[in-house]
């Protein structure tokens, strides 16, 4: 399959509703959160994981026909016991070469790892880094108590209490960029970069848990480039119109998307873009220079904008 050979630049946007977008393990699963500006964090890690579970349930990435994800849990037996494998462990399986690692697993030629093969270790760099993500607006985090099914124990006549911290809405967005220059090392094809796209918008919908339900992608916004060379900051290039305070923003319809900064900068550099995918959910409102403006699912010309 051919390997990319030019840049991209991502910005995926998505909104979550009355759930807990990316739990803090020591803070009490609390959402992450920016307590300065009010916002929300989600980090790369939580992305990568629901494009990495997204291959694996739905595009046969499981360690059959020669198809795998490399950073996910199995397991080992010792005897009559059952463990969870170590990273080295994990390696072992591919302990015939880095390149068999490459040829099987999407998840590092599209994120990279550390692979400590026989007695060597090495470390690629992922072609895909994602910028942490944030929302596009204040909002607060939200506490839920409530009474489980079960008795802390014996002899108890009351059922234990659970606490959950929630986001009553939230529009996140991330920015992401293909390397081209390190695909060249761990050999990511146009194949890849296709599923890494599906990953993102399909991964998002797909998370059904009692955590995630309520988070649904609104905008896949890809730039492809001639050269080495991306704007960056797409995330922070865009802006929210809304006649309600942050606080108040429940959903789609309480805001607008303003994309003039951002459309702006795509005009400016236009002698270094080939092409925009846009993937949008028709939910979504836009802005542009204060008038309404309208994105479809396509992929755009420079000039098109």
């Amino acid at each position: 399959m051919e390997e990319i050979k030019n840049r991209s630049e991502i910005l995926f946007l998505y909104e979550i509703e009355n759930a807990n977008p990316n739990g803090d393990p020591l803070n009490e699963n609390r959402p992450r959160f920016d307590t300065e500006e009010n916002k929300v964090l989600v980090s790369d890690v939580r992305l990568k994981r629901t494009i990495r579970d997204y291959w694996f349930e739905y595009k046969d990435f499981n360690g059959s026909n020669g198809k795998d994800i490399f950073v996910r849990e199995t397991k080992y037996s010792d005897g009559k016991e059952e463990y969870i494998s170590s990273g080295s462990r994990r390696a072992e399986l591919f302990k015939e070469s880095s390149d068999k690692v490459l040829e099987t697993c999407i998840d590092v030629r599209v994120f990279g790892g550390v692979l400590p093969i026989k007695k060597d270790t090495f470390t690629y760099t992922g072609p895909v880094q994602f910028q942490m993500g944030k929302s596009l607006h204040q909002t607060e985090i939200i506490t839920e108590q409530g009474t489980g099914a079960f008795a802390s124990g014996d002899k108890k006549k009351q059922t234990t209490f659970r606490t959950e911290y929630k986001i009553p809405y939230s529009l996140i967005g991330f920015n992401g960029i293909v390397n081209e220059k390190a695909a060249q090392y761990t050999k990511m094809t146009e194949e890849d970069r296709k599923l890494l796209l599906e990953g993102i918008w399909n991964g998002t919908k797909n998370l059904i848990s009692r955590s995630k339900f309520g988070q649904n992608p609104l905008l896949l916004f890809t730039v492809n480039y001639k050269e080495p060379y991306y704007i960056g900051g797409l995330r922070q290039r865009l802006k929210i119109q809304s006649e309600k305070s942050d606080l108040q923003i429940r959903n789609t319809e309480d805001y607008k998307i303003d994309l003039t900064g951002l459309l702006k900068e795509i005009k400016a550099q236009h002698d270094k873009i080939t092409s925009v995918e846009v993937q949008v959910d028709s939910r979504l409102e836009f802005l542009n220079n204060g008038e309404a403006y309208t994105l479809e699912n396509k992929t755009y010309q420079v000039n098109d904008f």
